[in-house]
């Protein structure tokens, strides 16, 4: 699947989601059932069957008895826009509250754990209540991300030079993936939110390259390719917090357990290079980054050149 691409089982859910919204289907009306699902998508039952969950954990559909799964009763909202504004009958300081408990669940036990249910469970409140500061999952991932962001502190100019700039914004960008794991999952360069302290962390990277000559496009180009290199390295990160998480195993004794397999592949005389190479480099994924952070300013400082010349 593509980067920024919903999966399967979410792009079913949006659709009866939008259905419901729209007041096309209306509380107490009867939902797809599972099998239409299927044969309407072409997907397996199981993939339905995630879709439907989808929607009862946000509070949208419920069983009933002899009707299948239905509308729930709750008041129609109108339709959402990827980055609704704040509610007017909510206070915000109820959204932050929301958010902050949304965030220290997903840092602590990942991005699937965060649900509408197990949101209102943590409050105290009822599911339905949460509706009323943002629109579903999807807002709650929008703002969750831009609140995220926010936490990074943009200095006015910044350090001498475009180098140290980049340096700068490139480190604090791996510093907020480290403390936020699940983050990497929820951007996306395909389908941007348009958050506003995302927004804001792009305009001060352009910004860092002002008086060098180069056209916007490059500078965009440039702000882009800088932050898919840390999203990169923060993705690797946060997969291995998942497999941390689900395992049980932790990174270093994986790696005790499979280092004599390793050995053994590289011992004979297929990968001599192999053989010598430093256990100690692969694992150093700090270095790892600074590496891979100096050679990339490395080519575009000789970029630079070429253009003031």
């Amino acid at each position: 699947m593509a980067p920024g691409t919903s999966p399967p089982y979410r792009a079913i859910a949006a659709e009866i989601r939008k259905r419901i919204e729209s007041g096309e289907l209306g509380p107490g009306d009867r939902v797809p059932s599972i099998r239409h699902l299927a044969r309407r998508w072409g997907v397996a039952v199981a993939t339905a069957t995630k879709a439907a969950a989808v929607l009862r954990e946000e509070g949208l559909v419920e069983p009933r008895s002899g009707s299948g799964t239905v509308v729930s009763a709750r008041p129609r909202r109108q339709p959402s826009s990827p980055a609704p504004g704040p509610g007017a009958d909510e206070p915000p300081e109820k959204r932050e509250r929301l958010l902050d408990a949304a965030i220290a669940i997903a840092d602590a036990e990942g991005l699937d754990a965060v649900s509408m249910r197990r949101l209102a469970a943590h409050l105290g409140v009822g599911p339905m209540s949460l509706y009323r500061s943002v629109a579903g999952k999807d807002e709650l991932l929008f703002r969750m991300a831009d609140r995220a962001f926010g936490e990074i502190v943009l200095p006015a100019h910044g350090p001498p030079g475009w180098r140290a700039k980049l340096e700068h914004i490139a480190r604090e960008g791996r510093r907020l993936f480290r403390r936020h794991p699940w983050l990497p999952r929820v951007v996306s360069f395909t389908r941007p939110t348009f958050a506003p302290h995302m927004m804001a962390h792009t305009e001060w990277t352009l910004r860092a390259l002002d008086g060098l000559g180069l056209p916007m496009e490059t500078r965009v180009r440039e702000a882009l390719t800088l932050h898919a290199f840390v999203l990169s390295a923060a993705a690797s990160a946060a997969d291995e917090t998942d497999a941390e998480q689900s395992t049980g195993v932790p990174l270093e004794n994986w790696r005790a357990a499979h280092r004599p397999r390793a050995r053994r592949m590289v011992g004979g005389d297929r990968f001599p290079l192999l053989a010598t190479m430093p256990e100690a480099v692969v694992d150093d994924v700090d270095a790892l980054f600074e590496y891979g952070l100096a050679r990339h300013l490395d080519g575009f400082a000789q970029l630079i050149e070429r253009h003031q010349r």
